[in-house]
């Protein structure tokens, strides 16, 4: 999820499918949503275009299960 514009995008790194947004909160919750289906990392960048923070949906073989 990065800046875009007046706007936030959701996008892949390899510059594939690109979901525009108005509000941050919005791209958020796409971003979530995709990143849990596709199983893969989630970035938030913050204005500035820093990462704010990240959130892995994927199936980590290190986790532990409680």
């Amino acid at each position: 999820m990065v800046p875009a514009g007046e706007g936030w995008a959701v996008e892949t790194p390899q510059g594939g499918e690109r979901a525009m947004f108005s509000t941050q909160e919005e791209a958020i919750a796409a971003g979530i949503e995709r990143a849990q289906r596709e199983r893969v990392e989630l970035l938030i960048h913050g204005r500035d275009g820093r990462i704010r923070a990240r959130d892995s949906f994927s199936r980590d073989p290190y986790s532990v299960k409680s």
